[in-house]
């Protein structure tokens, strides 16, 4: 796991953690928007880096090299952390490891709960084909497999892709999908999640609720999977202000 960090040391933290298949970057807007405010780390997750060949390893070991920098350089504390997707995961692994304080966490599309078995290897192929028709997009493959896709997403793929490949990608989705969240510290916690991918948040939502009645849901109409964040990184900029 690499860290890249803006801002002012001192000033309020923000911790952020990306998808599976995308950078860091696809930060950056939002980045742009807060680092006045913020003390940001935005992390590279292994597998998903630039420039550098990585593997990823698992959730677990993701979750616990963030605990790790929030220790020795926050002392063991965030003002918020934010997670997309696969940073969600992550995000909640945190949470659920309970080895440092997050006053607010941010799960946006973040899955929770496992695949049934049978399922999680037809999957996580088809996943690793989504990737690497991005990496190699045509119109043709993006008309057949990336109706649901959107160009900041495409382009990030097609950056990482080269230093992680689908081993990364085949790897990060099994890790993923096998685990579920058993506990979260008391915090306070918000789920965001697209309308256009409730069927897939709805069950998400109503196990955390199980786990931590408190948690704020926010839908966010006609949004797909991550799309807040890459069409209106405003929105998500003046929300994350808003809990601080």
């Amino acid at each position: 796991m690499k860290t890249h960090t803006y801002g002012t040391l001192g000033s309020p933290s923000l911790m952020l953690l990306p998808g599976l298949g995308v950078s860091y970057e696809i930060f950056l807007p939002l980045i742009s928007m807060l680092k006045e405010r913020f003390y940001i780390i935005a992390v590279e997750v292994d597998g998903f880096t630039l420039d550098e060949f990585t593997r990823f390893t698992s959730i677990d070991d993701q979750a616990g090299q963030a605990i790790a920098f929030v220790r020795e350089h926050l002392d063991g504390e965030l003002d918020c952390a934010y997670g997309l997707s696969m940073g969600g995961k992550i995000l909640s692994r945190i949470l659920e490891r309970d080895e440092i304080k997050i006053a607010h966490a941010v799960l946006d599309g973040a899955p929770l709960l496992p695949l049934p078995g049978w399922l999680i290897d037809p999957l996580r192929y088809y996943q690793c084909m989504n990737v690497w028709t991005c990496y190699h997009w045509t119109g043709f493959w993006k008309f057949v497999l990336h109706s649901h896709y959107y160009d900041v997403i495409l382009d990030e793929c097609r950056k990482v892709w080269p230093f992680g490949k689908g081993r990364a990608v085949l790897d990060g989705y099994k890790d993923i999908y096998t685990h579920k969240l058993e506990s979260v510290a008391d915090t306070d916690i918000h789920f965001w999640h697209g309308s256009k991918e409730s069927f897939v948040a709805k069950p998400q939502v109503r196990h955390l609720r199980e786990l931590h009645p408190d948690v704020h849901v926010e839908v966010f109409e006609g949004m797909n999977h991550g799309q807040l964040l890459a069409d209106r990184p405003q929105d998500v900029a003046a929300r994350i202000i808003d809990l601080i």
